[in-house]
């Protein structure tokens, strides 16, 4: 587990298509992403490449918050807890408050949030942050989730 390499925005890009869940963005910003965001982002890797990964930034207004972008586990690794171990190490990068939004439907995210909150100690807050009106095509609400603030002296 670390920082995405350059190599491994094509990984994250199929990874993502492939969970027909998430917003697919294009081949080029998962290439730029493991460029300019590997510092607040992780790759899982084995032998046979990328596991899972999670995109993330720090945001510019709240330097002690880290906001989650995305959380993809490729299918041959889900159901063992690798999202989470995942979202521990970034945990681990001194952040005080993780951030994300999460679709009403999106029941795994609705999962990995609410357990790593209540597992860390930490307050989890949910309200409405991105209504559907403020997207194109069909795209539903997005709730922000808000975790914190995170003891740093937790085991990851």
């Amino acid at each position: 587990m670390g920082p995405p390499r350059l190599e491994d925005g094509r990984e994250l890009w199929r990874i993502t298509r492939e969970t027909k869940i998430l917003d697919l963005n294009s081949p080029y910003s998962y290439v730029l992403w493991c460029r300019d965001f590997a510092d607040t982002s992780v790759v899982a890797r084995g032998e046979d490449g990328v596991r899972g990964f999670i995109t993330g930034f720090t945001r510019p207004q709240e330097p002690e918050t880290l906001f989650v972008w995305q959380v993809a586990v490729d299918e041959r690794w889900r159901g063992r807890s690798l999202a989470s171990r995942m979202l521990g190490y970034l945990a681990g990068s001194g952040c005080r408050f993780i951030e994300a939004t999460v679709t009403p439907d999106n029941l795994a995210s609705d999962r990995l949030f609410t357990a790593f909150a209540r597992d860390r100690g930490a307050d989890l807050e949910r309200r409405p942050l991105l209504g559907e009106e403020l997207f194109p095509l069909d795209h539903q609400a997005e709730v922000l989730y808000r975790i914190g603030p995170l003891d740093q002296q937790a085991p990851h």
